[in-house]
């Protein structure tokens, strides 16, 4: 299984296969190879700054000569005419790089500012926000990365770090107890140590996962405010427990004072604005 580095490494590579194609034809024209400059990197709109490691990943990548001044670092509150980094080196790569650069970063600046909104709306509770798998196909380490800089935390990474009996397997399998009863047996089989969280729709759902038992979490899809509060009366602190769908920001605080441990917002990566910033020449 590749690696969270080995993945970035390859989304690098094929980002730059992607843009540069056989060459920068218009950079190779009129920029002499043996050129030097710098540019430097500014945020034009507040916010939370991220991506700024990946930027460094990405220049090594191109070009090891590439030097970096970093004068903010992940997770900064930015203002409109901060300078996060300069970077100097090859004109030439600092044109072919510069595009990838501010892609990656803008987008998990934009993540991470979205989640720490959603992070202070939760202050004073004990409840996390948590991403989830609607992300970029590709960009699913950074995107997750930039949760983490705003302060959130990662449900998973993908299908192979933890078992979510969502509602199709729940209905595939038969039920409740068939599904959770086949994972138990998959990991034992298996010998694998993975978490095993249960979906339920309805109370008689819950209940079922309940006398079911040997799980570690429960989601409450879609449940209202009041019954969210009933949920998490039943489960009585046996199982951890998460509220998922149909929450949005001005409801979040509402599901936190239920009780619930988590609140998983696809919103944090789905549906996400930019963080506006330039990579211009320092002249």
């Amino acid at each position: 299984m590749n690696t969270p580095e080995q993945l970035t490494d390859e989304l690098i590579r094929l980002a730059f296969a992607e843009d540069i194609g056989d060459g920068d034809h218009t950079t190779l024209s009129c920029i002499p190879s043996a050129a030097r400059g710098k540019n430097r990197l500014l945020v034009k709109e507040d916010g939370i700054l991220a991506g700024v490691d990946m930027a460094h990943r990405i220049f090594r990548h191109f070009d090891p000569e590439l030097q970096m001044d970093i004068f903010l670092i992940d997770g900064t509150e930015v203002k409109a005419g901060d300078i996060a980094f300069t970077v100097e080196g090859r004109i030439q790569s600092l044109l072919q790089t510069e595009r990838l650069v501010l892609n990656v970063m803008q987008r998990m600046s934009g993540i991470a500012t979205t989640t720490r909104r959603y992070v202070k709306q939760l202050e004073g509770t004990h409840t996390q926000v948590l991403d989830t798998r609607k992300t970029t196909p590709g960009m699913r380490i950074m995107e997750k990365e930039a949760v983490r800089i705003g302060g959130g935390g990662n449900h998973r990474i993908g299908l192979f770090d933890m078992i979510l009996l969502k509602d199709n397997h729940v209905d595939f399998a038969g039920g409740i107890e068939q599904a959770i009863t086949r994972a138990r047996s998959y990991l034992k089989e298996k010998g694998k140590d993975l978490k095993i969280e249960i979906e339920v729709r309805t109370f008689d759902e819950l209940e079922e996962a309940l006398r079911t038992g040997g799980i570690d979490r429960i989601m409450l899809d879609n449940f209202n405010v009041a019954d969210t509060r009933e949920a998490v009366r039943r489960v009585a602190g046996r199982y951890e427990i998460e509220s998922s769908g149909g929450i949005t920001f001005d409801t979040l605080r509402d599901y936190a004072g239920c009780g619930v441990d988590y609140i998983s917002v696809g919103a944090l990566t789905h549906s996400v604005k930019s963080l506006d910033m330039s990579l211009k020449a320092v002249h």
